[in-house]
C-alpha cells in the first residue's frame, strides 16, 4: 500500500542538498507532530555522552519508537529539523550522516541547524519530525 508522503524534487535548485526540497500528502491524511527525538535511554540517562554520532543514532531509534506507538514509520515522515549543540560543521555533518543515512531513500525535506544547548545534561542531539499516515478510520 502506497503511503501518504510525496516527496517533491527540484530540477532548478541545487542538486548538492542530501534531501527533497519539499513534500506533500493528500487531503484526508492523519499528520503526526513529533516531539524532538532525545537521545535518553529509558531510565532518562542521556545516552553515547559526548558522540554526536552515537546521540544521532539513539535520537533515530528513539524516533522510530515514537512514530510506531503512532502507526507510522520513517516512511511517512514529512520533513525534519535536526538539532546539534555544536558550532563546528563537522558535528552538525556527523550527525546529519547518521539521521540521512537512517531515512535511506526516503531523503525527506530537512533542515540541520546548530544550536547552543539542548535541553538535558550532557544533550549533543535532537530531531524534530511531521509524520502522515492515510486515514484507514474514515
Amino acid at each position: 500500500m502506497p503511503g501518504a508522503v510525496t516527496l517533491i524534487r527540484s530540477a532548478t535548485l541545487s542538486s548538492v542538498a542530501e534531501y527533497a526540497y519539499a513534500a506533500s500528502v493528500p487531503a484526508g491524511a492523519r499528520l503526526i507532530f513529533l516531539a524532538g527525538a532525545c537521545p535518553l535511554d529509558e531510565d532518562g540517562s542521556t545516552a553515547a555522552v559526548g558522540d554526536f554520532a552515537g546521540q544521532a543514532a539513539k535520537a533515530v531509534a528513539n524516533l522510530r519508537t515514537a512514530l510506531a506507538d503512532s502507526g507510522a514509520s520513517l516512511r511517512d515522515v514529512v520533513s525534519t529539523r535536526v538539532l546539534v549543540a555544536s558550532a563546528r560543521r563537522a558535528d552538525l555533518v556527523t550527525a546529519w550522516e547518521v539521521v540521512r543515512d537512517a531515512f535511506g531513500d526516503h531523503d525527506v525535506p530537512s533542515t540541520l541547524l546548530g544550536v547552543t544547548v539542548l535541553g538535558y545534561d550532557d544533550q549533543l542531539v535532537e530531531i524534530e519530525a511531521v509524520a502522515a499516515v492515510l486515514d484507514t478510520e474514515g
